[in-house]
């Protein structure tokens, strides 16, 4: 069983987590953002990023959510094998969904978290669906950040063509004109200061240059998935999430999770609450204080 790295507590950086690291089974070394007291008697928080994202894209709401003066809250934010400052596998196949399962229930397990709110972006929701299969007794309650048991086709397509394919920007301003000219349809709104800062979860710097915060070899799991087939629906790990409350966050100009999907899983589950973020696509950044306030007051409601 992996160790996670020791901590003081409270946390005495001026990031305000700790870096922690646990071995996987087959001895990746895979990395979590530790934020807030360890021993704080709230319910903790995991959040789950997207299929090339990392734990820097939930940095604001674990902020507000470790920090808050009333209630701080132990949140951990994962990043899966190949991604942030995880190890990356030499081979490609094991970037996927029962893998990352199995690493995330490690990294729980070492971390001495037994029941926690999940927060999870896109790949982070289907995730968070399949430890509410595995473990149920782990999830008090959901937010699943643009994703249901229908993924559609279209958006997937459009993720396929750039996951792993982008260019290598020479500095940070131009990375964000080279997300700003990718992803202005979904994100319209977004000012130069948020294209930044999106730039700055989507690429690191590494000897003196910028290069892809995930592994470059994420594209070959896109180009094994055959899009001319229809996409199996997963309403069976939905299924799972019926026990607990799950608040659903749609971007507006979502082209992975449809309004139409968005209804049929209010239908089918009596505890969901269902918000559209305006302006936004897929997946809805979690950095605006309205929708963090939201899932702040959601949270709090799992612990009434």
């Amino acid at each position: 069983m992996g160790a996670i790295s020791p901590r003081d507590d409270p946390v005495p950086t001026v990031e305000a987590y700790a870096e922690c690291y646990v071995s996987s089974g087959d001895g990746l070394r895979l990395f979590a953002r530790d934020y807030g007291p360890r021993a704080a008697s709230a319910l903790p928080v995991v959040c789950l990023p997207g299929l090339a994202r990392t734990s820097a894209d939930f940095h604001d709401l674990a902020l507000a959510l470790s920090q808050d003066e009333e209630r701080p809250r132990r949140v951990l934010a994962l990043d899966y094998r190949g991604r942030g400052r995880s190890d990356h596998d030499r081979d490609w196949r094991n970037y996927e969904i029962k893998r990352e399962l199995d690493d995330v229930l490690q990294v729980l397990t070492a971390a001495g978290v037994h029941e926690a709110a999940f927060v999870g972006t896109s790949r982070g929701g289907l995730i968070t669906m399949a430890i509410a299969a595995a473990r149920p007794a782990l999830i008090r309650g959901a937010v699943l950040n643009d994703i249901g048991p229908v993924i559609e086709a279209k958006g997937l397509v459009r993720i396929r063509g750039y996951v792993g394919k982008l260019p290598q920007p020479k500095d940070f301003p131009q990375a964000a004109e080279i997300l700003r000219h990718l992803l202005s349809a979904q994100f319209p709104s977004l000012s130069p200061e948020e294209w930044l800062h999106f730039a700055r979860a989507t690429w690191r710097e590494a000897d003196g240059r910028l290069v892809l915060a995930y592994d470059p070899a994420l594209m070959k799991t896109m180009e094994a998935v055959d899009l001319e087939a229809p996409l199996p629906p997963l309403w069976h790990l939905f299924e799972g999430l019926k026990r607990v409350p799950v608040l659903v966050l749609r971007g507006a100009n979502s082209d992975i999770l449809s309004a139409e999907t968005l209804a049929a899983m209010a239908k089918a589950h009596p505890r969901l609450t269902a918000v559209t973020v305006p302006g936004q696509g897929h997946a809805p950044l979690l950095t605006g204080q309205d929708l963090i306030e939201r899932i702040k007051r959601f949270i709090a409601m799992l612990e009434g």
